[in-house]
């Protein structure tokens, strides 16, 4: 993944350092395993708190996708300068199949284009050490703001103050 050019790089042990303070991160488990250069793989054991259904022990879908839209968002932190912000602005997830009870998943993700204004991310959801066979495929565009790029002035007129 090429960087925005003329821009600084990214921070990747402040980008790191965040994801592992994230309060609802620590609350599911959800560990940053990498960052780098557009792509990230995060991790997330088994936790019998999330079973999604009680007749197989299958964690809830919707922490699959937490988990990959974290994992989408720290492969495009991967890449941008430090301090960016990053929203979510799509995402989809295709459910191949219900993740296996008592194994921890993965989160693989990479930011395969970047504009100046939105990066566009992909990657797979599986259980530890099943790579080849995916739980979830994963598609996400996240709003980035490159940090010195500044934002347009608001016509005077309207009462906005340039900056």
């Amino acid at each position: 993944m090429a960087l925005l050019p003329d821009l600084p790089p990214p921070d990747l042990e402040a980008v790191l350092a965040f994801y592992a303070g994230i309060p609802h991160h620590r609350a599911i488990g959800l560990d940053a395993v990498s960052a780098e250069a557009g792509r990230a793989v995060m991790r997330m054991d088994y936790d019998a708190r999330f079973i999604g259904d009680p007749d197989t022990g299958a964690v809830h879908g919707g922490l699959v996708t937490t988990m990959m839209d974290a994992t989408g968002g720290l492969a495009v932190l991967s890449c941008v300068p430090a301090g960016t912000p990053v929203a979510t602005l799509d995402l989809r997830l295709d459910y191949l199949r219900a993740a296996e009870a008592g194994l921890a998943l993965m989160g693989e993700a990479e930011c395969y284009k970047l504009t100046p204004n939105v990066a566009f991310t992909r990657g797979t959801a599986y259980e530890a050490g099943a790579a080849d066979d995916p739980v979830a495929n994963f598609i996400a565009t996240y709003m980035i703001k490159p940090v010195g790029i500044g934002m347009p002035a608001k016509d005077a007129g309207a009462g906005a103050a340039a900056p």
